[in-house]
C-alpha cells in the first residue's frame, strides 16, 4: 500500500501564501522593497533579526519567497513527501526571517545539485538536505558583500563548495551521533566553519557575530501563531478523514516514541496525529517565550517554525519538555539570565535533543538541556557567527559526548540505526510501522552481562 500525500505541496505553498499575507497585513507595504534590498545586502552573521534591519512586511515577504521557492524545488525533484519535507520547509520558512534569503541561498543549492550529477543520482535523493545546508548561506553573503573585486564570484564560488561538500559530510557525521541530534546537518555545517573561519580569517576576512534583536512585537505575532496552531489542532481531529478519536489515538501513540532519528512521523501515524503533534508543540513553544518574558522576533519565530517542522520527524511535547526545562534552569543560574536573546534561542532550538530525553528519560534530557544552555553561547564563537544553526552543532557536541556515557552507566546498548544509506530513508513511500508503545526505546539493547 502506497502512502499518497499528492496535496502536501499545495498546502504547503498555501503556508507561504500565509507567511506573505501576514507582512503584508502587517508590514509598511511601501517601505518593503526597501527593506528587502536592507536585507539581500546584509551579511547576516547570527544575530540578524530580519524584522530588525528591514521591518515586518520586508521579512515575511523574504519568508514567503524563500519557502515557496523550497516546496517548488521540493516538487519538481520528484521528492517523496515525508516527515523530513516538512522539517525542510519549516526551518526554511524560519531561518528566512533571519538569515537565509531569496539570493544567498541559491549558490549552495547549486553545489549540492553538481553533487547529485557527479554521482549520477537524482537531485530528489538530495534536495532535502541540500536545503538545510543552506544554514551556511552567511557564508555566501558575507564574501559576495566583502567589498573587493572579485567578491561576488568568490562568495558564489565558496557556496558552491559547500553545497557540494555537506551531502557526504551529513551522512557520515548523522552516523555519529546514534541519531541524538535532530539537528545533524546543523553539526556537519559547524564542521564546515570551523574550517572556514581560520582560512578566511588569515586570508584577513574577519567574520564577526552581530546581534540585531526586534522587541515589542509579541501583542502582533502571538495572536497569529495561536490561530495558526489551534488551525493545525482542528485539521487534524476533523479534516484527515480519520474520526477524531482515532486521530487523538494516533496522537497519543506518538507520544510514546523516543523521537530517535530518523523518526518519521508522517509515514508512521499520517497526517492527522502530525498536523495535531505540530499545532501542539507550537502552543508550547510560544507559551514557553511569552512566559518568561522572552520576544517574538525573527529568531523567536524561526525557533517556533523549526520545532513545528520537526513535529513531523521527532519532536514532541514529551520529549522536547525536559529539554526546555533543563535550559531554563540552567539560564537562571547563570550570569546572562534566562531573557539574554542567545538563552531564549537555546530554549527553542534546544530540542535538538529531543531524542536523548526520549530514549534515556526525562532526567536525562533536563540534564542534556543544563549543559546545552552554556555549551550554545561558546560553541559559536569559532563559526564566528557563520552557521544559522550554532545549537545543532552544540547539540552535536552533547550528544557525542553524553550517549557513550549514558549507554555505559545505563547498561544501554547501542541503538540499531537502519543500515541503509542515510538519504535513502527519504526516498522510499513503503509505511513504517511503529513498535509498540514502550518498546522502541529497548529495541537495540542486549541482555547485560552480570
Amino acid at each position: 500500500m502506497r502512502i499518497r500525500y499528492h496535496r502536501l505541496y499545495p498546502l504547503l505553498l498555501g503556508f507561504s501564501g500565509f507567511l506573505l499575507l501576514v507582512g503584508l497585513l502587517f508590514g509598511d507595504i511601501p517601505s518593503i522593497p526597501a527593506g528587502l534590498w536592507t536585507i539581500l545586502v546584509t551579511e547576516d552573521t547570527l544575530i540578524t533579526d530580519y524584522i530588525q534591519i528591514g521591518g515586518i512586511g520586508a521579512a515575511f515577504v523574504n519568508a514567503a519567497l524563500v519557502t515557496a521557492a523550497s516546496v517548488r524545488l521540493l516538487a519538481r525533484s520528484d521528492e517523496t513527501p515525508n516527515g523530513y519535507t516538512l522539517v525542510a520547509v519549516g526551518l526554511m520558512a524560519g531561518f528566512s526571517l533571519f538569515g537565509k534569503n531569496i539570493v544567498n541561498i541559491w549558490p549552495i543549492l547549486a553545489g549540492a545539485w553538481l553533487y547529485a550529477k557527479l554521482q549520477r543520482e537524482p537531485f530528489g535523493k538530495y534536495v532535502s538536505v541540500a536545503l538545510l545546508s543552506t544554514s551556511l548561506a552567511p557564508v555566501v553573503s558575507f564574501v559576495a558583500l566583502g567589498g573587493q573585486p572579485g567578491s561576488l564570484p568568490a562568495g558564489i564560488a565558496l557556496g558552491v563548495a559547500i553545497g557540494f561538500v555537506l551531502p557526504p559530510l551529513s551522512a557520515y557525521t548523522f552516523r555519529v551521533q546514534n541519531g541524538m541530534n535532530l539537528y545533524n546537518v546543523g553539526f556537519a555545517c559547524g564542521l564546515i566553519a570551523m574550517l572556514l573561519v581560520p582560512v578566511m580569517t588569515n586570508f584577513g576576512a574577519r567574520p564577526q557575530t552581530a546581534l540585531h534583536w526586534s522587541q515589542g512585537n509579541n501583542a502582533v505575532f502571538a495572536p497569529v501563531l495561536a490561530a495558526l496552531c489551534i488551525l493545525l489542532v482542528l485539521a487534524g481531529l476533523f479534516l484527515c478523514a480519520r474520526p477524531a478519536w482515532a486521530a487523538w489515538a494516533g496522537y497519543r501513540r506518538l507520544l510514546q516514541t523516543t523521537g530517535r532519528a530518523p523518526s518519521d512521523y508522517l509515514r508512521m501515524f499520517g497526517p492527522a496525529p502530525v498536523l495535531i503533534n505540530t499545532g501542539l508543540n507550537g502552543l508550547l513553544s510560544t507559551l514557553c517565550i511569552l512566559l518568561t518574558g522572552g520576544d517574538l522576533n525573527g529568531p523567536t519565530l524561526g525557533g517556533i517554525f523549526t520545532i513545528m517542522g520537526f513535529s513531523a520527524f521527532g519532536k514532541h511535547v514529551r520529549n522536547i519538555l525536559p529539554i526546555m526545562a533543563g535550559v531554563l534552569l540552567g539560564g537562571a543560574l547563570m550570569e546572562h539570565g534566562i531573557n539574554a536573546p542567545a538563552l531564549q534561542l537555546a530554549v527553542l532550538f534546544g530540542t535538538t535533543l529531543a531524542p536523548l530525553s526520549g530514549y534515556f528519560g526525562w532526567p536525562f534530557g533536563a540534564a542534556a538541556g543544563f549543559l546545552h544552555a552554556s555549551v550554545v553561547l561558546h560553541a559559536g564563537s569559532p563559526v564566528a557567527g557563520l552557521n544559522l544553526y550554532n545549537n545543532g552543532f552544540s547539540g552535536g557536541l552533547i550528544a557525542i559526548a553524553l550517549f557513550p556515557i549514558l549507554t555505559a552507566i545505563l547498561r544501554r546498548h547501542k541503538p540499531v540505526l537502519q543500515d541503509e544509506d542515510y538519504f535513502d530513508l527519504f526516498t522510499q513511500d513503503a509505511p513504517q510501522v511503529p513498535p509498540p508503545p514502550g518498546e522502541e526505546r529497548h529495541s537495540g539493547e542486549e541482555t547485560p552481562v552480570p
